[in-house]
């Protein structure tokens, strides 16, 4: 299992795939569902779904396959090129990085976010974070003609350059391990869920637009009315001497389950998990002795926020896997917490029957 989460992880890291423009990402996850022998189907926002067959309550598992990034916001008459922020970019970490302008499959284009030559720079910009508007991509063209004849406009679709590079000790680093980790997760489900022999319907799903306005799922929940909803994204690690202050949860330590997330900037939401699922999953880690790491967070969201408002409300719950550095060039994950986190939601799936019960009242 390790393996093929590793191919699949990185095989997918290397894929670009910017909120709203994730086609790129959804045909290669739709062959790699082929080859397993899984048929899906996709609806107009580029969603991705997965039908298996059971009894008992409706399960909707899913994981976002969009990346954040950037869209070409003006080219100047040099030919450098300025660039719109798509989702929670951080300026402090652009500077020098490379990027991929996406053109279209064979055509694109690799450039780097410029940053100002050291020997120019005045003491006070050492130590100042340049807005994102004042920052410009280098592809190394001359004019705007030549970078309108490369196939650039304004409204292109930029990604940090694609990069998956294997650590020590078992972890992957590089671009979109959010959330193409969970979407690796998610294949290896797909393979258990084809040879199962019992069990609860499961809607697996890949959803986009996760980083734009988290609403991408929406209409797919919409059409499948899932009684329960389990997302799969990033729990933050705070095992770096940065974030010792946020938490209690180390890479290489196990899954995670959010007990508490919520957005404030902008976007009033978040989740409170359904206490039927957190019994669900807290009493399968420790019948299965599958470490489950705790989390409760400001500052994160997920798309999970509107699906649970579907309909009469959806039994929601956030499982995810430990991640270092988020929103960066170079995120960092343990491929051990996707192997115990594959082998937890496979055992919570198990414990989903007909009698399952999503009565509060049971719980509390």
């Amino acid at each position: 299992m390790k393996g093929r989460l590793k191919q699949d992880l990185m095989d997918l890291m290397l894929v670009p795939g910017l909120s709203g423009y994730e086609d790129r990402v959804r045909r290669d996850l739709r062959d790699r569902l082929q080859k397993i022998g899984v048929e899906s189907r996709s609806d107009r926002l580029g969603n991705l779904v997965a039908e298996f067959p059971g009894e008992g309550p409706k399960v909707m598992l899913f994981a976002h396959m969009d990346q954040l990034g950037f869209v070409v916001r003006r080219i100047e008459s040099d030919g450098l090129i300025r660039l719109e922020r798509l989702g929670g970019v951080p300026e402090r970490a652009l500077a020098a990085q490379e990027v991929l302008i996406c053109v279209g499959e064979g055509r694109d284009m690799r450039g780097v976010i410029a940053n100002k030559s050291h020997h120019a720079t005045s003491p006070d910009e050492k130590y100042r974070v340049t807005p994102y508007a004042d920052l410009y991509v280098d592809v190394g063209l001359s004019s705007a003609s030549e970078v309108e004849a490369a196939g650039i406009r304004i409204g292109t679709p930029v990604v940090y350059a694609p990069n998956a590079t294997q650590l020590e000790q078992d972890r992957i680093m590089g671009t979109s391990v959010d959330d193409r980790a969970g979407c690796a997760v998610l294949l290896e489900m797909a393979r258990l869920l084809k040879d199962r022999d019992s069990g609860p319907p499961v809607h697996l799903a890949f959803t986009v637009q996760e980083e734009f306005n988290l609403r991408g799922a929406l209409p797919l929940a919409q059409q499948i009315e899932p009684d329960i909803a389990i997302q799969l994204d990033l729990v933050l690690a705070t095992d770096t001497p940065d974030m010792t202050a946020r938490g209690d949860v180390a890479l290489g330590g196990g899954p995670g389950i959010s007990l508490y997330s919520f957005h404030g900037r902008g976007t009033l939401n978040g989740v409170i998990p359904h206490p039927a699922l957190v019994s669900l999953f807290e009493s399968t880690a420790d019948a299965k002795n599958i470490p489950l790491q705790r989390s409760a967070h400001i500052g994160v969201l997920t798309d999970l926020s509107y699906v649970q408002l579907v309909g009469e409300g959806v039994a929601s719950i956030d499982m995810g896997f430990p991640m270092r550095y988020s929103h960066s060039a170079r995120e960092l994950c343990d491929l051990n917490d996707l192997v115990s986190l594959t082998q937890l939601l496979d055992a919570a799936l198990a414990g989903i029957t007909p009698e399952f019960s999503l009565n509060r009242d049971d719980y509390t």
